[in-house]
């Protein structure tokens, strides 16, 4: 091993100055906290797709106002400015979708992962529905008409917030349904029987 050898090790060995360090820092911390959707992982920055079949699902308002509340917290912790908070809440406030609300806070610590985790609940009215075509059972008709107007707005409800439960108001609407149906081919019968009497009676 000669001199220029020796020179040229050491210029490899020779780390770069703490100022391209910094650079990369700084630019790095920019993409984190003012491009939604990208995340630090292993020390590079990577996009993150938000989709899947939850990411289609119409949010609730009260994933709204989690969103909402991650965000104060995040701003009371110095990680977003002004503008960024402001911009971030109206988009939280306008968002109609999980993904739309995944992509607002995935750069922020722990936040993404609380919204991704959050389970959509089961529609209350669908459980109604529900209980009340088994009802039919024991109470009888008077049942049968909840069962089918419950199940019917808990449809709709459904497919406006993604919460869960449709299979819960269709299982409703068949029972109470299926109770009318029952009920109109028992009174035609009833009417056939009488009439068939009521002519042999006259004979």
């Amino acid at each position: 091993m000669n001199d220029n050898d020796t020179a040229l090790n050491r210029g490899k060995d020779t780390p770069p100055p703490a100022g391209r360090f910094q650079g990369i820092a700084h630019d790095e911390h920019a993409l984190r906290t003012t491009v939604p959707g990208m995340i630090q992982s292993a020390g590079r920055t990577r996009m993150r797709a938000v989709g899947g079949e939850r990411g289609r699902l119409r949010a609730a308002d009260a994933d709204r106002d989690r969103v909402v509340e991650l965000l104060n917290i995040a701003y009371g912790e110095g990680r977003l400015s002004k503008d960024e908070f402001d911009d971030r809440l109206a988009n939280a406030f306008s968002a109609r979708t999980y993904a739309d609300l995944d992509q607002i806070v995935a750069d922020l610590p722990a936040a993404r992962a609380a919204v991704v985790t959050q389970v959509a609940k089961i529609n209350g009215l669908a459980i109604a529905s529900l209980a009340c075509g088994l009802a039919q059972f024991v109470f009888g008709p008077l049942a049968t008409i909840p069962a089918i107007v419950l199940g019917h707005v808990a449809r709709q409800q459904i497919k406006r917030t993604g919460e869960q439960g449709a299979g819960l108001a269709l299982a409703g609407l068949i029972l109470g349904w299926a109770t009318v149906i029952l009920a109109i081919v028992l009174i035609v019968v009833i009417g056939l029987v009488m009439s068939v009497g009521m002519q042999g009676t006259m004979q």
